[in-house]
């Protein structure tokens, strides 16, 4: 249910949050230079479809659609609501992918994993979008993912990447899917990186980056990561 708002009252944003580590990051600080009020709801939360807001961030998590948990059904449903009523909608890596499931889209393995630091080049339709366009020619972005959307019908595709090409969509005019994080700071990066499970999963990934190769990006990237980062999210927040 999405509450209409009266004038001069604070928006709030209803934040689903799949796992400890994945939380607002970049995002957390355009809210309150926004004066957007925010709630974290843990997947499958009942209290998450009653919930009364006027905008929607979908958080990254290891889960995968086709693995077919009830409560990726009711995130999805949720999803649709929001879409619906023509709120708000963002979505980071596994919210993107719930993004493109509310709209009819498959979801499946990407046919490698993206982890650590990998180029992403904004499509024509990005190069002209209010958000994408600050990736310039292309940037070089934080990803953790093994699975990719199709493309929704009616959505415009913003960026690729040489190994997944539907990296990021809008859907209507303020409804966005973006599989890269853009969220994340170094410190954020180093606490993923310190989980024992995200750790054994770069460790068995063949022919992908190191651990020592990917802090090595984050020296190098994350700071105009964040820098964009910011950018993209005020800008987000300013949409109608």
């Amino acid at each position: 249910m999405l509450m209409s708002q009266p004038p001069g009252k604070k928006r709030f944003a209803a934040v689903i949050k799949h796992v400890h580590h994945e939380g607002l990051g970049l995002i957390e600080p355009a809210f309150v230079d926004a004066a957007v009020d925010y709630k974290y709801f843990a997947p499958g939360d009942p209290g998450l479809d009653e919930a009364a807001f006027d905008m929607l961030v979908v958080m990254g998590g290891p889960a995968s659609l086709y693995d077919k948990y009830p409560w990726l059904e009711r995130e999805t449903g949720v999803i649709k609501k929001a879409v619906e009523k023509e709120a708000p909608v963002l979505g980071v890596c596994l919210g993107a992918q719930l993004i493109a499931a509310a709209l009819g889209a498959e979801v499946m393995p990407c046919g490698g994993k993206e982890i650590g630091w990998y180029e992403v080049e904004p499509t024509p339709a990005g190069m002209a979008d209010p958000l994408l366009s600050r990736l310039g020619a292309g940037q070089t972005v934080f990803q953790w993912h093994g699975d990719t959307f199709a493309l929704p019908a009616g959505a415009e595709l913003l960026a690729s990447s040489s190994l997944c090409p539907h990296q990021a969509f809008r859907f209507g005019r303020n409804v966005y899917a973006l599989q890269f994080h853009l969220e994340v700071t170094a410190p954020m990066i180093s606490e993923w990186l310190s989980v024992p499970a995200n750790r054994e999963e770069v460790l068995a990934l063949a022919g992908g980056p190191g651990l020592a190769e990917i802090e090595s990006g984050t020296v190098r990237h994350a700071a105009s990561l964040e820098h964009l980062g910011k950018k993209v999210f005020a800008e987000f927040l300013s949409l109608p």
